[in-house]
């Protein structure tokens, strides 16, 4: 499996990258870079720790230490057991490795779970990247009836199927073909007990009583061309988390953490200037 989304010239030749290492705790696998404050990155419903590896090396090259993660039941993680708190579970993580407060930046689903972390326990949360994400499929009934739809879909189909149906959607129509097939790529490696666990919270989650009360740094980013969660509703998360910067990202879409991670490097280390 790709350990990040850089194009494939770049992955053959020789560069001055940040060495990576694995480390498993509660049963969820970490991809780790560098050294500093800690970043902790969570991926969307069709994605992987792979999904954030190209936007990882860029934080950690610039003095960060980044943790990417596969959420339960994705990538090498064991499968999520009955009931999980995906925000508890995260805590615990940033806990048990004695981290101090992080960033955390959350892309899609990973967003969703980044906000409500960040209103659960602002002390244990430096500031919140939300890229391409939403409140959450709880807003109407009929968000979240499609959202939980997609589990029969992965059902009846299987992961290779389901990502040649929709991954197309997930990209920029400028996207280089090598990053749509990275995009793919995750999403046909989807795992039933992952996707199930992401959809069940997806569905259940309306931050939007949340927004008004974080008290948390917050930059909001978002592709252009996002025609999943959309720049729409990137609008209502910045417009609603008090002090909350918007960022537009042009030529990429929904994800745009794939596509873009040079432009989100930049937009998200600027950010993180202007607050310290």
């Amino acid at each position: 499996m790709r350990s990040s989304s850089l194009p494939p010239a770049a992955e053959a030749a020789p560069m001055d990258t940040v060495a990576e290492r694995r480390k498993f705790v509660h049963g969820v696998s970490l991809v780790i870079r560098g050294e500093g404050i800690p970043v902790f990155l969570m991926h969307g419903i069709g994605g992987a720790a792979s999904s954030c590896g190209a936007l990882a090396q860029l934080l950690s090259a610039h003095g960060y230490q980044t943790f990417c993660w596969d959420a339960p039941g994705y990538g090498e993680s064991a499968a999520p057991p009955k009931g999980l708190d995906h925000p508890d579970l995260v805590l615990d993580i940033l806990a048990t490795l004695n981290l101090g407060p992080a960033h955390l930046i959350g892309t899609s689903w990973g967003g969703v779970i980044a906000t409500r972390i960040a209103a659960q326990a602002p002390e244990a949360v430096r500031s919140i990247v939300l890229a391409d994400s939403t409140r959450g499929s709880g807003i109407t009934r009929t968000a979240a009836e499609r959202m939980l739809a997609r589990v029969p879909e992965l059902a009846a189909v299987g992961p290779e199927i389901l990502a040649a149906r929709r991954s197309a959607k997930l990209v920029s129509p400028s996207a280089p073909a090598w990053v749509a097939e990275a995009v793919r790529a995750d999403m046909a490696a989807v795992r039933m007990s992952g996707f199930a666990s992401a959809a069940a919270m997806m569905a259940q989650c309306d931050t939007t009583d949340l927004l008004p009360r974080l008290r948390i740094p917050a930059l909001v980013l978002v592709g252009q061309d996002d025609v999943i969660t959309g720049v729409a509703e990137s609008k209502v998360l910045a417009e609603n988390i008090p002090g909350a910067a918007l960022r537009i990202i042009a030529g990429a879409g929904h994800a745009a953490v794939q596509e873009k991670p040079e432009e989100m490097s930049a937009a998200i280390l600027a950010f993180w200037e202007g607050i310290q």
